[in-house]
């Protein structure tokens, strides 16, 4: 019984990083079901609005120009204001744009909406992969990055069964209102459960320790160390490698997402008949998630060191997207679906190793930053990849089941020139002797 006049402790949850890391994964979900909602709608919405695919281009390309400029803006800002406060403002923000998205007019409108929505929900790797740093030891970075990271492709995957129905139910309107009112009920949670490790009232003292533990840096520290600004991050080879990364895996990976839906009916495939098709490369990468970061994790226990192990990871991704090119030999929707389920769970390896990276490589006042110009040069690789996708689909229309055919063996081949580029970029410098970053 407690004394009166004498606060009852607050009981410490067990594990409470993992949960951070499902209220991420959550986040992560949502966000994607929100632009699946627009890419599985397209079809239908071309008919109603009569748009070609290079109409349809400029609305993602809209919300493309805004989350790739957010990314790096908002990368900044979390480390000036905190994860807490800064994913607050942002989920509110991409929330309220969601729901009002159902008031859209046509192609302005929604390209309007879609670049708002892009403002804010460019926040979100950026401060996932700072609260990464904030509460995992590296051991266990690898596999919190991969379920984060997987969200995008539960969200992909349950979207289909979420969004269709509704659609062909009540229309279009009400599909785009409902990410909208998830996030809201998702921002409760967030304020509840969300504080720095340091300050949060239900950490258990052991699990506080191993945290504070893990982030004394054995190596060389700079006599006084303030926040980088960004022209001192990109005089960093590591920095590039980061940029790198994503930039040449992100836009195969945003045309599965964006593009998908209009590449099966363009493959001649009703997708009221193959809602699977759209399911399972989502699925896919989810598994991809979880292999890259655990396998990673893995050989770390096994003796290797942290750059060999995540390099491992970076070669097995970037040579199995190039399992995409066989897809232009066959209209036959299983083995299409098959190909393209490989393909997502190898970029999804080599992803997670992108995302961990900047939290493997920075301190934690860097670690937002570097995230968010990987991810702006991401969104600028993004936006030349639709530029090319609406134009030569739309040229090759006439070609019917080939109309995509350059753009899947492109698709195929660019993460792979990622993969030799990292590997010659992913390296220990001066600077790291200098302790301006860590050792990998």
């Amino acid at each position: 019984m407690a004394t009166a006049g004498k606060p009852t402790p607050t009981r410490a949850i067990p594990s409470l990083r993992w949960w951070i890391g499902a209220i991420l994964f959550a986040s992560t979900v949502i966000n994607y079901i929100d632009r699946q909602t627009l890419s599985l709608l397209a079809p239908y919405l071309k008919i109603q609005y009569h748009w070609t695919n290079s109409d349809y281009a400029g609305i993602v390309i809209a919300f493309r120009i805004s989350y790739s400029i957010g990314q790096t803006v908002f990368g900044r800002v979390m480390d000036r204001i905190g994860t807490r406060r800064g994913l607050s403002i942002c989920v509110t923000w991409y929330s309220i744009v969601s729901m009002a998205t159902a008031a859209a007019t046509g192609l302005r409108s929604f390209a309007g909406f879609r670049f708002l929505r892009g403002t804010g929900e460019s926040a979100n790797w950026p401060a996932a992969t700072k609260a990464v740093s904030e509460w995992f030891p590296k051991r266990e970075r690898g596999l919190a990055t991969a379920l984060f990271d997987s969200g995008s492709s539960i969200g992909g995957a349950v979207a289909p069964f979420v969004i269709l129905p509704i659609y062909f139910r009540w229309g279009w309107r009400p599909a785009f209102m409902i990410p909208g009112v998830l996030g809201i009920l998702w921002l409760m949670v967030w304020r509840w459960l969300y504080h720095p490790p340091e300050e949060h009232p239900r950490v258990s003292q052991a699990e506080l320790q191993m945290i504070a533990a893990d982030k004394i840096d054995p190596g060389p520290q700079p006599a006084s160390r303030t926040r980088a600004h960004w022209r001192n991050l990109l005089k960093l080879p590591q920095t590039w490698r980061t940029i790198v990364a994503r930039t040449f895996t992100d836009p195969v990976w945003f045309f599965i997402t964006d593009w998908f839906p209009i590449y099966l009916v363009a493959k001649g495939i009703e997708l009221r008949s193959g809602p699977i098709a759209v399911w399972i490369p989502f699925i896919a990468a989810d598994l991809g998630n979880f292999f890259g970061g655990g396998m990673s994790g893995y050989l770390i226990k096994r003796g290797w060191s942290l750059g060999a192990a995540r390099k491992a990871l970076v070669v097995f991704g970037g040579i199995g997207v190039t399992l995409l090119i066989p897809t232009i030999l066959t209209t036959n929707l299983v083995l299409i679906t098959l190909l393209f389920g490989l393909a997502t769970s190898s970029y999804a390896s080599f992803s997670t190793i992108a995302n961990v990276l900047p939290s493997d490589l920075y301190h934690s006042d860097s670690v937002a930053s570097v995230s968010g110009l990987s991810g702006t040069g991401a969104g600028i690789g993004t936006i030349v990849a639709f530029l090319l996708v609406g134009y030569f689909s739309d040229a090759r229309a006439a070609t019917t089941t080939h109309a995509f055919d350059p753009i899947i063996i492109i698709a195929g081949l660019v993460p792979f020139a990622g993969m030799i580029l990292t590997l010659l970029l992913v390296r220990n410098t001066r600077a790291t002797d200098e302790g301006l970053v860590r050792r990998i």
